[in-house]
């Protein structure tokens, strides 16, 4: 059975999770509306096709922060990833160093920084929030330089946690939670026995290691919100600035003038983002805010986008609004729930396949061919 980039992978994920862990990656904030925006909105833009441009030669092939990546997609940071799948963390990251792209990991994940760069030659990506705890930031960092680690990503717009009342109905939160999940385990008996026993420790691995002690999946909300720190400021990444010597991200950017500010500070890069929708509902979609940021920035840093993207179709769309690379989220989620390793190589498979159809037909021969051109004129009028 072939297998659809976005909505097959969601559905048999939704079949094989126990509801508690499929909402948790499936859902948003508050009512939704930007999560559901994010895909809409992005759909919506349309390409421009051409034809009889002679595209025999065709190269998906970018460079970004002196990484040669085989296609402009990097897997973003997903917490709790090692839950989707037996050390699910490890299992992506080896799909993509095979397909040549970059794996991300997330300051939450079940395994820690050690085991995944231990388990692909290629360097993985690290993301870090602003946190209250300083020593825990140190600390991470430094593993991460022992790793390995050459990029990191530094997630901004996560100060407070964002209201997900999906978590509550679902079991992932709430006065019955630890039951609830535990009963939906044993409903699930092929997550049950590849992952909820024989994938542990499930816990937050670099927490852990930091506090010596194991951080399971109970501890972890309440981690989380006694370490965001909604007092955090431009000033508060000086140090880290200093610290780290590699590649530095700032993630959760939708507005021209915060953009501005990440160039002041001196940041090599940031992702368009709004978190896939899963903290202020009602923020515009990354599709929408993207345009004007790279008409603020391009060109003075890397440009990446995420939330919103389901396929190779919706990278093109991203690059050709002003995106140099795209992190997808979700949509490795979904594929790594379902078949692991597997499932994440044959969606980045579907990926490249999906691009290189689009940049066909709409004659960009390389992915710097992609841009405003490669869209229909007026096409992006719904989105100002």
């Amino acid at each position: 059975m072939i297998i659809s980039a976005s909505t097959d992978y969601r559905q048999a994920a939704k079949r094989r999770l126990p509801p508690f862990l499929f909402h948790y990656a499936d859902g948003g904030s508050y009512a939704e509306h930007t999560l559901r925006r994010n895909v809409d909105d992005l759909r919506d833009v349309a390409l421009r096709q051409r034809v009889l441009k002679d595209m025999s030669s065709l190269s998906l092939e970018t460079e970004l922060f002196g990484e040669k990546l085989a296609m402009p997609i990097a897997l973003a940071p997903v917490g709790l990833a090692g839950m989707y799948a037996r050390r699910g963390e490890v299992q992506a990251a080896r799909a993509a160093a095979n397909k040549g792209v970059p794996f991300t990991l997330s300051t939450v994940s079940v395994c820690p920084i050690a085991e995944v760069s231990a388990a692909v030659e290629r360097p993985i990506w690290f993301q870090l929030y602003v946190l209250k705890d300083r020593g825990f930031m140190k600390h991470v960092l430094e593993r991460a330089k022992a790793a390995g680690v050459k990029t990191l990503i530094f997630t901004v717009d996560m100060p407070v946690p964002g209201a997900r009342y999906r978590d509550a109905h679902s079991g992932m939160s709430g006065k019955y939670g630890p039951i609830r999940r535990v009963l939906q385990a044993a409903m699930h008996p092929l997550w049950a026995w590849d992952v909820g026993i024989h994938g542990r420790p499930h816990d937050l691995g670099n927490v852990s290691d930091y506090r010596g002690q194991p951080t399971e999946l109970e501890d972890y909300i309440a981690w989380l919100g006694n370490n965001f720190d909604p007092a955090i400021s431009w000033k508060d990444l000086e140090w880290i600035r200093e610290f780290w010597d590699g590649p530095m991200i700032i993630k959760g950017i939708l507005d021209p003038e915060d953009a501005r500010d990440a160039v002041r500070f001196g940041a090599d890069g940031i992702v368009v983002s709004n978190h896939g929708g899963r903290q202020l509902d009602g923020v515009p979609s990354t599709a929408r805010a993207l345009p004007a940021i790279a008409d603020a920035v391009k060109g003075d840093l890397a440009i990446l986008a995420d939330s919103g993207v389901r396929s190779g179709l919706d990278v093109v769309r991203m690059i050709a609004m002003g995106a140099d690379a795209t992190l997808i989220g979700r949509a490795f989620i979904y594929a790594l729930a379902t078949a692991g390793e597997a499932g994440v190589a044959h969606l980045l498979e579907l990926f490249e396949k999906e691009m290189r159809v689009a940049m066909t037909l709409t004659g960009a021969r390389t992915i710097a061919d992609l841009g405003p051109d490669s869209l229909v004129p007026g096409s992006l009028h719904h989105l100002s």
